[in-house]
């Protein structure tokens, strides 16, 4: 069977995160079924346009702004070759396949995105973008079977109009920390891992270590990752007064990644909504405990608040958790130990088992 994933990045991009890690694992689980892939995404400097690895066939086109018009006229004038089933992976915005295609349609949704088309794009723009996903996309895509990565998502999506029964929820796998060198830091380290994009909140991190260095002058920030909002961060940093406590690693490799989880103390990932938060378990995978908001939807089944990490209401209480964590090396080893035993609970087998399983469906119907 060949399966076309239309997806806005690849895990190479640097705006790449746990979202196309989830789909790059899924893709390799269809191989290992032997199906032919192909991931249809968005081009970046230097990427090969297309592109074989591990079996997964990549076609790189365009940007981030004209993906979706690329993606929907190639599936339309037949560009991809023979496709039997299509996963259009909708982040706030669908592709539109069910209109270019009639073979059967998938929609991966890692997070419906309420929250942050007015931060992202606010006034009109973000409205018609809300609409387009909240409205439009439900009866577009009425007939097609969806896949959620949590709960708080299916339950967001049946709230949009979805029917529950075309709903499957198929949570993120953890992979085992590779061996890396380094220990964990004799000083406070705090890692926050993902796209540098408004919604993050990276900025609420940032107070939290400026509060911090006030009694602990040696704490670190390590920011993770890379994204158009970066300037922004920088700016914002230099505000607080704390660039020697602060260090922006860009996109780094998974060595690199697994090398700081290794030496944090506490991951802080103050982000306004997560479908899951894959980075919750590949710090968990070292034994570090993460600090998250409970209105972030996923973010409530990949922690279990007070055992593998702590949930907060607001900015105050996640700068407050963070020093308590900080200042009490008993509750975070226990928070951490939880951590480990919380991200070994979730397998990218078994994931790919009940994605493959999913597509398979709907290429008999």
């Amino acid at each position: 069977m060949d399966i076309l994933f239309c997806n806005w990045r690849d895990t190479k991009n640097p705006e790449g995160g746990g979202s196309e890690r989830y789909v790059e694992n899924m893709a390799r689980g269809l191989i290992e079924r032997g199906h032919r892939v192909t991931i249809a995404c968005a081009s970046y400097d230097g990427a090969p346009r297309t592109e074989v690895v591990d079996g997964v066939r990549f076609v790189r086109r365009g940007t981030k702004m004209d993906i979706y018009l690329r993606t929907f006229m190639a599936l339309l004038l037949g560009r991809y070759g023979k496709v039997d089933v299509v996963v259009d992976v909708q982040n706030g915005l669908p592709f539109f396949t069910r209109l270019a295609t009639r073979k059967p349609v998938v929609v991966l949704v890692h997070h419906v995105h309420r929250e942050q088309w007015p931060v992202v794009y606010p006034g009109l723009i973000g409205r018609i973008g809300w609409w387009i996903e909240s409205r439009l996309s439900p009866r577009l895509y009425r007939h097609s079977k969806y896949i959620a990565v949590s709960q708080a998502t299916r339950l967001e999506l049946i709230d949009l109009g979805v029917d529950r029964d075309r709903v499957t929820v198929i949570h993120n796998g953890n992979d085992l920390a590779p061996a890396v060198g380094g220990a964990r830091s004799p000083a406070p380290r705090i890692c926050v891992l993902g796209r540098l994009v408004p919604h993050k909140q990276v900025e609420h991190a940032v107070d939290a270590i400026a509060e911090l260095v006030n009694d602990y002058p040696d704490a670190t920030l390590d920011v993770v990752g890379a994204g158009w909002w970066e300037d922004e961060l920088r700016a914002y940093v230099r505000s607080r007064g704390i660039e020697d406590n602060v260090v922006f690693h860009g996109f780094v490799d998974d060595a690199a990644k697994h090398e700081i989880l290794c030496q944090a103390w506490v991951m802080a990932l103050p982000s306004i909504k997560e479908g899951w938060g894959l980075v919750i378990g590949e710090a968990g995978s070292h034994g570090v405990p993460t600090v998250a908001y409970s209105t972030a939807g996923g973010t409530t089944e990949s922690i279990d608040h007070k055992s593998s990490g702590v949930l907060v209401d607001t900015p105050e209480e996640f700068t407050s958790t963070i020093r308590e964590l900080v200042e009490d090396e008993e509750w975070r080893t226990f928070l951490g130990q939880g951590a480990l035993v919380k991200s070994q609970t979730f397998s990218w087998s078994a994931s790919q088992a009940d994605f493959a399983s999913v597509v398979g469906s709907v290429q008999l119907t």
